[in-house]
């Protein structure tokens, strides 16, 4: 077969879409030397990444990769305005794999798969702007009837998505988890920028800084923990800006910056990989996630994990995780003085963690993937233009 893979998000900022595309296609291409591969490193009318040329790249024999479009205007009406040429200009695919929210039209003869990721901006839309989430609904109504093929990154997010889309039927779609990209990397050096933070010596939250994430419940559980004089460990918040994330500093009043609260922004692998493996505990207060892939990291890493009880995040953590209430702070706070007091044991946590990680890999991903896109092309093509005849 002749694969046609979405590499869009695998830039250098990459977050949880970008994530999983490029660790299943770093396996893919380690491992699948049957099948030919064209890369789109821009996709879509919505996502641009102005360092699109920093996306995977593959020189192996049976990769290749699509000229990337002078700028997102010319990529916009590329795929806005697919000509009879349109699949022949993609190489001509068997399979066509969606990994941004995007759902391409004028796909005749290619069977598309598209992977579904959370569905917040469904759930709560004040969690991202108009936007962002009028781009991913249309991408994802759009898949619900004309996509071959549907791979759910978690439990939730499909049960989620068919029940938002009673129309889909559930033999279209496929429940494969992720992995972690730190399968295969320890933790080096202690970073420059991190001389100052002791190790087992601090707590740490990762992720994008936005109203989803729920840091602000967090900085609140800090604050219960101060007033109890029990708040001896800084809160190291590793996260790049995200959506709607501008009064995030006005809600840090009563922490000092550098002293209670360190925000290194946005950091590579090995600095995160540092901090995972030797952080006091791993905070994961999240409201709302597809998947969770912090929680399947930290939990490779033998960090202790505190997680919000709440969408998928059960699925990752399983036994090895202490759960909270992400909408009562001081239920986080309960959870933070357990493992403080001693109530939980660190140990027993990093072993179950240990455990419980190995249940997640790249290389079965990628095998599941796999039988998916051997599964679609045996199917009769769902039929473009569905959409535009239901909303008709």
């Amino acid at each position: 077969m002749r694969i046609g893979f979405d590499v869009s998000q695998t830039g250098d900022a990459k977050c949880g879409c970008g994530y999983f595309a490029d660790g299943l296609i770093r396996e893919l291409a380690t491992n699948d030397c049957v099948n030919e591969y064209v890369l789109y490193p821009a996709v879509g009318d919505v996502f641009w990444d102005p360092k699109s040329a920093g996306t995977f790249t593959c020189d192996r024999p049976n990769f290749r990769r699509l000229s990337l479009p002078r700028d997102f205007e010319v990529s916009r009406r590329f795929w806005r305005n697919p000509d009879e040429n349109f699949e022949q200009k993609l190489g001509s695919p068997d399979v066509f794999h969606a990994n941004n929210f995007y759902c391409p039209q004028g796909l005749r003869n290619a069977r598309l798969v598209y992977t579904l990721y959370d569905l917040s901006f469904l759930h709560e839309p004040r969690w991202t702007t108009e936007r962002n989430r009028i781009g991913c609904f249309e991408g994802v109504f759009r898949a619900s009837w004309n996509a071959d093929f549907f791979i759910a990154i978690s439990r939730s997010t499909k049960q989620h998505f068919l029940s938002t889309f009673p129309h889909v039927s559930e033999d279209r779609i496929a429940l494969i988890y992720p992995g972690s990209r730190f399968e295969n990397l320890a933790a080096g050096a202690r970073p420059e920028r991190f001389q100052n933070l002791k190790p087992g010596g601090f707590w740490l939250a990762v992720g994008t800084i936005e109203p989803r994430k729920n840091y602000y419940r967090l900085l609140d559980a800090c604050r219960i923990l101060q007033a109890r004089n029990a708040f001896d460990l800084p809160l190291v918040v590793a996260g790049g800006k995200g959506w709607l994330s501008e009064d995030f500093h006005a809600q840090m009043h009563g922490l000092e910056p550098d002293r209670d609260l360190f925000l290194p922004g946005y950091v590579s692998d090995n600095e995160l990989a540092w901090l995972f493996q030797n952080c006091f505990a791993f905070v994961y207060p999240s409201l709302f996630e597809g998947f969770g892939m912090p929680v399947l990291e930290a939990l490779g890493f033998g960090a202790p994990v505190l997680c919000a009880q709440t969408s998928s995040l059960p699925e990752v953590g399983g036994d090895a995780a202490i759960y909270f209430d992400p909408s009562d702070p001081e239920s986080i706070a309960q959870a933070m003085l357990g493992l403080l007091h001693g109530d939980v044991s660190r140990e027993r946590l990093k072993e179950a963690g240990h455990r419980q990680a190995r249940e997640f890999s790249w290389a079965r991903s990628a095998a599941g993937v796999g039988e998916v896109y051997q599964e679609v092309v045996k199917r009769p093509k769902v039929g473009e233009g569905r959409f535009s005849a239901a909303a008709d």
